[in-house]
């Protein structure tokens, strides 16, 4: 039994080595034939060129804070600045650059980098520039110590020996307009301050006194009026470069707060003392003729004052109503409003003083007096809510913040807008500001459209190295900048020009 196990094992092993020789010999034929493609393939690949394709990538340039090689300087700055003369500037590249103004329409630069050497040449070090600075420095303050000095000697000059010269442009303002009526106001109000303050005297009427500084009160209001009109006519100077218009509203603001103080505060306390304590008054006939007189002069002025707003009104394309609540002119707004109270007033009191001689009732006299007060309280109430809203920069119209809106976006440049803010900053001038996305294929065009086609073709063909096309890059790169800017001065002259209100205009690009 064991041998024959023995042999039958042995045969099945050699049938097991016959199998898998027949399995492995199709795959090796397969391998032999992988192996002579692959070499035939090697072969073929090396005798083919290499080509390998390499990214071009221009080297970033870390520009840091101060990085001046292609900043520009005026010739005013840089003499001012610099400690250079204009003799020093000959020598330098000049370079002329679109000016942000409209009078003129290019104007020479100069790079800060050959200015600072050209002052590193003159003076020798920072260090010697520095020392030249602040003795330049030290001399300008000493000038205008000096200049503050003569001017407040040629005052008191002129105070001694009398001021001969000749009317100016701010005394000229008094002459017609808002300032006309202001002068009419005061000299009106002041003679009425006096007559009514001897009528009050003679027949000690609450209503009278209360007339009598109402009249105060207008006449002191009215010179804070023309102050503030004096004041707005300054130029505008670097601490304030927007100028002084303000002023006529922040004189109307105080008039208003005076009104209410000195005005309805004396009247009201001398009514209730006169209700408090009433005393029998005497005759009235001169405080009627006061009071007539007081009527007929201040219903004159208030006639000034109304064609005044009617004149600015019609010019402003406004009803009288909307002029005045707006406050374009707040000097005029005041002496309307204080003359308007001055005739209701005068009704007033003539009621009450009438009344108090049928009746002898010395209250109806008292009762006139804080009806006086209640009137100049009112106004007073009138003229701080609408100067306050004018201060604190209010929109204009809807309709004019439209047509502006609507100018921009039927512009082909301008792609969107958006933020737009018209603010009113008094006496009809307005701010505009808008955040503008421009459409730089419009942009590009319009600077192609300027230029000589041909030429610049001929520039393109002769790029072949990084450094050619960097170069023209940045030239072309630099005018189409320019023509930007050029854009944005031409959209600010259009809006400038479609609402001649318009005085300064804020487009920021997006």
């Amino acid at each position: 039994m064991l041998p024959a196990l023995a042999a039958q094992r042995r045969g099945c092993r050699s049938l097991y080595r016959l199998y898998v020789r027949c399995q492995a010999a199709p795959l090796r034929h397969a391998c032999h034939g992988q192996d002579a493609n692959s070499v035939g393939q090697k072969q073929s690949f090396l005798k083919e060129p290499i080509q390998v394709k390499v990214k071009a990538v221009l080297k970033k340039r870390e520009y840091g804070p101060k990085y001046t090689q292609n900043n520009f300087i005026t010739g005013v700055r840089a003499i001012n600045e610099f400690c250079l003369k204009s003799s020093d500037l000959d020598q330098l590249r000049k370079i002329k650059r679109r000016s942000p103004h409209d009078d003129t329409e290019t104007f020479t630069v100069y790079l800060r980098s050959d200015v600072e050497a050209k002052s590193l040449e003159v003076w020798g070090s920072p260090e010697a520039l520095a020392r030249e600075r602040k003795r330049r420095k030290e001399a300008e303050i000493e000038y205008r110590e000096n200049l503050f000095r003569n001017q407040r000697l040629l005052k008191e000059y002129k105070e001694f020996f009398g001021n001969t010269k000749p009317r100016s442009s701010t005394a000229a303002m008094f002459l017609k307009g808002p300032g006309k009526v202001v002068m009419v106001a005061i000299c009106i109000n002041g003679l009425n301050f006096f007559f009514k303050l001897l009528a009050w005297v003679y027949t000690g009427s609450a209503s009278m006194f209360s007339e009598a500084i109402h009249s105060l009160a207008d006449t002191c209001n009215q010179a804070l009026l023309a102050l503030g009109i004096s004041q707005s006519a300054r130029t505008p100077d670097p601490s304030h470069p927007y100028g002084f218009t303000n002023m006529r509203y922040i004189a109307s603001l105080i008039s208003g707060v005076g009104i209410f103080m000195m005005g309805a505060g004396l009247s009201w306390y001398h009514g209730i003392m006169g209700l408090l304590h009433p005393h029998p008054i005497e005759s009235l006939l001169w405080a009627y003729c006061i009071l007539a007189g007081s009527l007929v002069s201040e219903g004159a002025t208030l006639l000034v004052a109304i064609n005044e707003i009617r004149r600015s009104a019609r010019a402003k394309g406004l009803s009288f109503y909307q002029y005045v609540v707006q406050s374009r002119d707040p000097s005029t707004n005041v002496v309307l409003l204080e003359d308007a109270a001055a005739v209701l007033s005068v009704a007033v009191a003539a009621t009450c003083m009438g009344l108090t001689s049928l009746t002898g009732n010395p209250y109806y006299d008292s009762l006139g007096s804080l009806g006086v007060g209640t009137l100049l309280g009112t106004v007073s109430a009138f003229l701080i809510y609408t100067n306050t809203e004018a201060l604190l920069g209010r929109s204009i119209q809807p309709e004019q913040l439209q047509g502006l809106t609507e100018l921009l976006e039927s512009d082909p440049v301008v792609r969107a807008i958006h933020d737009v803010k018209a603010t009113d900053m008094g006496m009809s001038k307005v701010r505009f500001k808008a955040e503008v996305d421009f459409d730089g294929r419009v942009v590009t065009r319009s600077y192609l459209e300027k230029q000589d086609i041909e030429q610049l073709l001929q520039e393109i063909q002769q790029v072949k190295t990084l450094e050619e096309l960097e170069a023209f890059m940045l030239k072309h790169g630099e005018n189409i900048i320019d023509t930007l800017g050029a854009e944005v001065d031409r959209l600010e002259k259009d809006l400038k020009q479609r609402n001649p209100d318009v005085r300064h205009v804020d487009l920021e690009i997006l």
